[in-house]
Formats: structure tokens, C-alpha cells, sequence
């Protein structure tokens, strides 16, 4: 009797001793379930080669990880290779290939952006204390502080009451939540026409009013610095340090074209002049009045309340003819867009002109019904020479001088199978517009609008600093890039 009490005690000892050692991640791979196929991950990758290349390397570093610790490593996908599908990248249109493909012998879909980086092990640890029977929407939770039109100023009353999750944290579902979802998706299409914030519009249709699960918070889903103190408990981070893509642009690779019109020259163009003008090497003020104070070119365009499409196409027009100097690049801007130029020469090295680039903040239109995706213009459109050529070659008009210049642009660019290639650093809206904990880990590019703010201000403590003083420091924040 007192030795069967004695290997009681030891064993109580070992298991404690166990699971102390899991809890520290000491002998974590004693702790790892047999079977990580359980867990699909899915990395939202791009098909531009830079982002591929990003891409490839997270996948192949979760897959080292995996056959550290098991002979059966999960599946690693990436998103931009899973179909031919447009909307892939709005999620909600996957979600039946996802119950097909792994509906019968997963437990989780986690979702990875190319930057966030996985402590396998402790990602394990963490969806092991989920009951992987139920639904279940994990991630990192942001909220709005102000109701916001990026997310069509939902909750009004109270804007932080609802909880949408941080991509670059990770996030997961559970496999029945994926299961109804798809069954929902198959059975009603999808209402939204368009897709602004990705990350709240899926919150809201998982959410469904209340009768779908709300976002539960998972405070070892990160968005810390991979290195920082502060990310011994995490499951996932960010990146220490941005990717070494050579030297930021030249000056004299980047033309910017802003539009305006008569009635803002005395009032959104001198905030471009006391801001952001002096970074531009070549700029050029397109209105519809010539006034050489400034100094403006009026393209021939009529002057249209919204829409601007043929004004954007005259530009188009313009970049590629010998009036201008021959650059590698054109950026289209705003009369009240806020932009870093600085900040963008370090991102665009990351890109190859002679290729089709087409580069901004990525909205989308009737994706689940074969839509397209565009780049939305009050953030800034980024086009390589070689993209413009191949839109203007193909015949790609305006239907209306007033016509949404950015949208047709997209449909342009879906007709001749060119992609949108998406930078979270552009911003279609203000600062206050966007979640503080979203912001609190990039290194901005843009932002857009006037409104309620003073412009000035908002360029100051934003976007405001000279990347050549400090060249080691890339678009890092925390030291975290979102490129």
C-alpha cells in the first residue's frame, strides 16, 4: 500500500512537473498533441512576387517548427494560390472551400498576415484551452474609439462596444463556426457590395446581430515586437525588423500627379505646399483652371463634383507622353491627401517597375459575385510605368468623365488579369478614423481628408520625418514594418 501511494505522489509530481514545463514552454514538445494536422494554417499572401516571396518564407519556417515537434505538420496555405478567385482575399467567399477541403479532419483554421510571426508550440497551448466542439472566433480585439465611415458608422451610441480582430495578431475559427458559416455563405449570398475594412466586415457577419459568437479575446495573440519584453507570453508577433529590400527609390523615379479644382486652390493646395510638396522632385497640379501662382494645368477636363475619371485618365495620358520626365513610377494623389514621400521611396524598393504594379489600400466591389478589386484613391494609387502602359494599350476608358476613377481603374485591371497589390500603410481616411491599436504598429504612409482636423497637424505627428537621418530605420514602428 504505501508503494502505490509513494508512485501516486510521484506521478502527481511528474504530471505537475509537466505541465509547469508546458505552461514555460521548457519541454514543449512533450506538450504538442500528436496530430498538428488539426490545425490548418493560411497565410492572406499576395501574388505579387515580393509578397510570394514573404509569404514563402512564413510558410517554411512553420513547417521547420511543426517537424521539430511532429511527424504529421499541419497544412500551410497560401491565400492568393487557393483558387482563381477574385474575392478569395475578402475571406467570406473561401469559407465553403475551407468546410469542403478540411470540414471532416481539422479542428482550426488560423489565419496568418506575411508578417506575423508564430510560436508554434504556444499557439498549440492556446486553442488547447478552446473546446474545439463549439464556435469560436479568437484574436487580438480592437474596438472604434468614434463611430467611423470606413466602417459606415456602425454603433453610433457606443463605437467601442463592438470587438473585430487584429489581423497581424493571427486569428482562428474554430471548424464548426467555419462549417455553418460556408453553409450560410452557400445559401445566401453575401449582401455587401462592397469590401472596405476587411477585418470589421468579417467580425460583423460572424457577430450576425447577436446571433453568431463575438470575437473573443486571446491575449497571447500579439502584435508585439518579436524581441520586445513585453512578447515572452505571445503566441504570435511581429517582426523585429523590416525586409531588406535595397535602398528607398530615388526622387527623380517618382512622378506625383495631384488633382484639384478651382475651388480648392486657395484652400487644400497650400496644405500640400507646407507639407509634403518638398519631397517630390516632380509634381504637377492637374485642375480644371490654369493658375500659374500655384502653378496649375488644366488637362481639358471639366471640373466634376465626383468621380474624376477622365481627369485620372488624362494623367494617365500625360505620364506616358515626353511632357513629362520618363519615371519609373506615378503616384496619383488627392488634393487632400496627406502622404509621407519619404516613406514611400523605402516601400517601393520592395517592388519591381518593369513589372505591372498597381499599389495602394485595396477596396473591393461585388467580390462575392465576381467582382473586382480597386485601389481606393484618397489614399494615394501607386502605378508602375509598365501598368500604365498595359491600361492604356488595352483600351480601358471611362464610361462618364464623372465615373469613380479608382473603381474603373479596377475593372480595368481585373479585365486584363492584373493584380491589386495591398499595403495596410495607405489610408483612404483620417487617423481618428482607424482603431489606436491598429495604427500603434505601423510606420503610415497616407491618409486622407480635411474634415473636423487640422490637416497640418495631423501631417506633423503622422507622417512627418526624414527617413535619410535615419536609414536603418525602414517603415518601423516598435520596430515592426507592415510591408
Amino acid at each position: 500500500f504505501n508503494q502505490y501511494i509513494s508512485r501516486l505522489i510521484l506521478s502527481f509530481f511528474f504530471f505537475f512537473f509537466l505541465w509547469s514545463a508546458c505552461e514555460q514552454s521548457l519541454i514543449s514538445v512533450l506538450c504538442i498533441p500528436p496530430d498538428l494536422r488539426e490545425i490548418v494554417f493560411i497565410i492572406q499572401s499576395q501574388s505579387n512576387y515580393f509578397h510570394v516571396r514573404q509569404a514563402e518564407r512564413q510558410r517554411a519556417d512553420l513547417l521547420k517548427q511543426a517537424h521539430s515537434l511532429t511527424e504529421n505538420p499541419p497544412a500551410v496555405l497560401l491565400l492568393h494560390n487557393l483558387s482563381d478567385n477574385e474575392g478569395d482575399w475578402s475571406i467570406l467567399p473561401l469559407l465553403p472551400y475551407l468546410s469542403y477541403s478540411f470540414g471532416k479532419n481539422s479542428s482550426w483554421i488560423v489565419f496568418l498576415e506575411e508578417e506575423t510571426n508564430v510560436k508554434m508550440t504556444k499557439l498549440v497551448q492556446v486553442l488547447a484551452k478552446f473546446d474545439k466542439s463549439k464556435e469560436w472566433f479568437l484574436g487580438k480585439p480592437l474596438h472604434d474609439e468614434e463611430s467611423t465611415i470606413i466602417h459606415h458608422y456602425a454603433f453610433a451610441e457606443n463605437p467601442s462596444v463592438f470587438k473585430y480582430p487584429d489581423f497581424a495578431a493571427a486569428w482562428a475559427l474554430s471548424i464548426p463556426l467555419v462549417v455553418r458559416l460556408a453553409n450560410k455563405v452557400r445559401d445566401e449570398p453575401l449582401k455587401s457590395d462592397f469590401t472596405i475594412d476587411l477585418k470589421h466586415e468579417v467580425a460583423l457577419y460572424i457577430w450576425d446581430n447577436g446571433k453568431g459568437p463575438h470575437l473573443t479575446a486571446v491575449p497571447e495573440l500579439c502584435t508585439e515586437p518579436e524581441d520586445s519584453p513585453q512578447a515572452q507570453p505571445c503566441a504570435t508577433t511581429l517582426s523585429s525588423e523590416p525586409p531588406l529590400c535595397g535602398e528607398p527609390v530615388n526622387n527623380e523615379d517618382i512622378f506625383v500627379a495631384v488633382k484639384t479644382c478651382r475651388k480648392f486652390h486657395s484652400e487644400r493646395v497650400p496644405v500640400i505646399k507646407k507639407t509634403w510638396e518638398k519631397d517630390a522632385l516632380f509634381l504637377e497640379y492637374y485642375s480644371d483652371h490654369a493658375d500659374p501662382s500655384i502653378p496649375t494645368i488644366n488637362l481639358g477636363v471639366p471640373n466634376t463634383e465626383r468621380g474624376h475619371c477622365g481627369k485620372t485618365f488624362a494623367i494617365l495620358q500625360r505620364f506616358l507622353s515626353s511632357t513629362v520626365p520618363n519615371t519609373r513610377w506615378l503616384l496619383v494623389v488627392d488634393d487632400d491627401t496627406l502622404i509621407s514621400l519619404p516613406r514611400l521611396r523605402v516601400l517601393l524598393s520592395c517592388y519591381d517597375p518593369s513589372e505591372p504594379v498597381c499599389l495602394g489600400e485595396r477596396y473591393g466591389y461585388g467580390l462575392s459575385q465576381g467582382g473586382y478589386s480597386y485601389i481606393t484613391g484618397g489614399g494615394g494609387m501607386v502605378f508602375s510605368r509598365e501598368a500604365v502602359v498595359q491600361l492604356l494599350d488595352s483600351g480601358c476608358k471611362c464610361y462618364s468623365n464623372d465615373a469613380p476613377d479608382d473603381m474603373v481603374l479596377g475593372m480595368c485591371l481585373n479585365a486584363l488579369g492584373l493584380p491589386v497589390t495591398h499595403s495596410p500603410l495607405f489610408h483612404q481616411a483620417r487617423p481618428e478614423d482607424y482603431a489606436r491599436d491598429f495604427l500603434a504598429h505601423q510606420v503610415p504612409i497616407s491618409f486622407h481628408k480635411h474634415w473636423n482636423i487640422d490637416p497640418i497637424a495631423v501631417f506633423n505627428k503622422w507622417l512627418k520625418d526624414d527617413l535619410r537621418e535615419k536609414p536603418s530605420g525602414g517603415l518601423n514602428k516598435s520596430a515592426k514594418t507592415e510591408l
